[in-house]
């Protein structure tokens, strides 16, 4: 931007050197000054009636005019050039930058669409610090919404298996895909099952008729905001209470979160009764357990001995149970 200002000034500046030397030695009016200015600058030449009236001073001052124009005018172009090889270069570092990074990532989410509600997911994601790609086919959407917060982004159809190939769907954890039509989520939902038959895949619907389709297509769940919209609406009116509960927020955004954490073999609650858990101290409530073979407690007993496999429906504040989550299993 700072060579651009800099063309800028010079032309500026060298426009209005010639307009001063046509008024200082022809005593033209300055309109007049500045149009022959311009046309010596352009190469067209000095109109036909300024050349008649040209003295011999005004002769010299065209002829240093001409000389100093040609090499600013040879360092613009070259700084111009340079600016845009500069851009060009820029944007494929940081395209390969960006892929290399996308590469290495691992257990990671996939947003297919940046619009209203893709950018809301990514928002959400960022505050959980969630490791995530976006992929939409508006490149100025993307730069503008992304770069400035260090978002991995891919410019692409995500109804491509190639562009979902290079996000990295075969490690990733989930995908959502909230594009504009329900024919593009069917798509995407179908090329990303096939591509990763264990992938969580959740799908935006716009209407009741698409989300069977979805669901067929592979979807593991399908949101219709306007269906989802109206039962919150519902719950405000007959409960407004207990939804303001579930929205409460302190001042460091620790947010209450109900999240069900996969018990692996390695953690620590392995062989424990509920009630000898430190689980209630650090901010965690199990409100439920479902076992591998499909039993589920709810609510739990604090008898209830926790076993590998088991999956625990925890509520409490999101580091809380992201904590949770990071050292004893896995949110599916």
């Amino acid at each position: 931007m700072r060579q651009i200002l800099v063309i800028v000034g010079l032309l500026t500046g060298f426009l209005l050197v010639g307009a001063i030397g046509f008024r200082l030695t022809e005593g033209w009016d300055w309109l007049q000054c500045v149009y022959e200015a311009v046309i010596i600058m352009t190469t067209v030449g000095l109109s036909a009636t300024a050349q008649a009236e040209l003295n011999p001073s005004t002769k010299l001052f065209i002829i240093i005019y001409l000389i100093f124009w040609v090499g600013i005018f040879t360092y613009c172009v070259s700084q111009l050039g340079q600016h845009l090889v500069n851009l060009q270069l820029r944007g494929i570092w940081e395209r390969r930058r960006m892929d290399r990074a996308i590469r290495k990532l691992h257990g990671h989410f996939i947003v297919c669409g940046f619009g209203r509600m893709g950018s809301t997911i990514c928002r959400y994601l960022h505050s959980r610090n969630k490791p995530f790609v976006v992929i939409d086919t508006d490149a100025e959407a993307l730069v503008a919404g992304c770069r400035e917060q260090s978002w991995h982004y891919i410019v692409g159809d995500a109804t491509h298996d190639e562009v979902l190939l290079t996000a990295g769907i075969m490690d990733a954890k989930a995908l959502t895909t909230v594009l504009q039509t329900d024919a593009d989520n069917v798509y995407v939902v179908l090329s990303a099952r096939l591509l990763n038959d264990k992938l969580q895949i959740v799908a935006r619907a716009s209407d009741e008729k698409a989300i069977d389709k979805l669901e067929r297509a592979g979807a593991t769940r399908v949101v219709s905001p306007f269906s989802s919209g109206a039962v919150k609406i519902a719950r405000f009116m007959l409960n407004p209470s207990v939804e303001d509960f579930f929205e409460i927020n302190d001042d460091h955004g620790s947010q209450l979160e109900l999240a069900d954490v996969q018990i692996g073999v390695t953690s620590v609650y392995v062989g424990k009764r509920l009630m000898d858990t430190d689980l209630r101290e650090k901010g965690v409530m199990v409100v439920g357990i479902r076992r591998a073979n499909g039993e589920r407690l709810m609510p739990p007993p604090g008898s209830a001995v926790i076993a590998a496999g088991d999956c625990l429906f925890a509520f409490g504040s999101s580091q809380a149970v992201g904590e949770m989550i990071a050292r004893d299993g896995s949110s599916e």
